[in-house]
């Protein structure tokens, strides 16, 4: 069975940096782009960031400069490296995966497969 399980969600300060992990399992990984999203309570899912399989990024305006998208195809892992965190990133985030060539459109409805999600919360 396909699974994606997300880790490293905490609690962090304003300014503060966390890096979340997205392991992979019954997927042939690197053909497979890879996104997050993130939901806070009473919002819609929202896009946060997508790889490509050829290692193309793409981000939401509001985390570009903040945060990095990167996978290891070797660890069949994607990874969320964020910075200077902000009190409006509190949210859980989820990662998703959907085989094909090139970037997705940033919507939720273009991924096939997701993981349950990790929380996190930053302080003011």
């Amino acid at each position: 069975q396909v699974q994606l399980v997300e880790s490293g969600g905490r609690l962090v300060q304003a300014g503060g940096s966390l890096r979340l992990s997205c392991a992979a399992s019954g997927l042939t990984f690197n053909i497979y782009a890879m996104g997050w999203f993130r939901q806070a309570p009473g919002k819609e899912r929202e896009f946060v960031a997508a790889v490509s399989r050829s290692g193309s990024t793409n981000y939401a305006d509001s985390v570009k400069g903040r945060f990095t998208i990167s996978r290891d195809n070797a660890k069949n892992t994607v990874y969320l490296q964020m910075n200077s965190l902000k009190p409006e990133d509190t949210a859980i985030f989820r990662c998703a995966a959907v085989s094909r060539w090139g970037l997705p459109a940033p919507r939720p409805d273009e991924y096939h497969y997701w993981g349950q999600g990790t929380q996190v919360t930053v302080s003011a």
